[in-house]
């Protein structure tokens, strides 16, 4: 039986030419997003290993933050972090148009254009995270530093 070849996405493309080492997990979906603790019990992966995409304004720009599944991004925090004075979701409707991406297959590697972007520190000490792999349906496993380098973001405290 022949495996099924996985069609690459561009954050796949990117880390594969910056030869970045990463592993893909696809899982069974709809055509919406799935809450990411359900995601993490579908690639059997502990839910504190899967990290969701949010991108939010303030200011004059936009900003990525990239945290726990279970966790809640805490604005003011996240605001100290980018250095404004408030923050705010991006509208779901906004989200292709601004990245690329979907909700749900939203991911800090290969936006349209690079934004900032801030990584949860609980990440630091972790070898391996997972992120989404650029649509609905794909995970990438990378380290956290990996992520950020590709990505050319930092780490903060973001999270209640």
């Amino acid at each position: 039986m022949m495996a099924k070849k996985i069609q690459k996405t561009n954050a796949m493309r990117i880390l594969d030419s910056r030869k970045t080492g990463y592993i893909i997990y696809e899982y069974p979906h709809e055509e919406t997003a799935l809450p990411g603790e359900e995601v993490a019990g579908l690639i059997g992966k502990p839910a504190d290993q899967v990290y969701k995409t949010l991108v939010t304004t303030g200011g004059s720009g936009y900003y990525v933050f990239v945290v726990p599944v279970c966790s809640e991004l805490d604005l003011k925090k996240a605001a100290k972090a980018a250095g404004t004075k408030s923050i705010q979701m991006v509208h779901v409707a906004q989200l292709f148009a601004l990245t690329g991406y979907v909700r749900g297959g939203c991911t800090a590697i290969g936006m349209k254009k690079q934004f900032p972007v801030f990584l949860d520190i609980s990440a630091k000490n972790k070898e391996k995270i997972l992120v989404s792999g650029g649509k609905i349906g794909l995970q990438i496993e990378l380290a956290p530093n990996d992520l950020l380098l590709v990505a050319g973001g930092v780490y903060a405290d973001l999270v209640r």
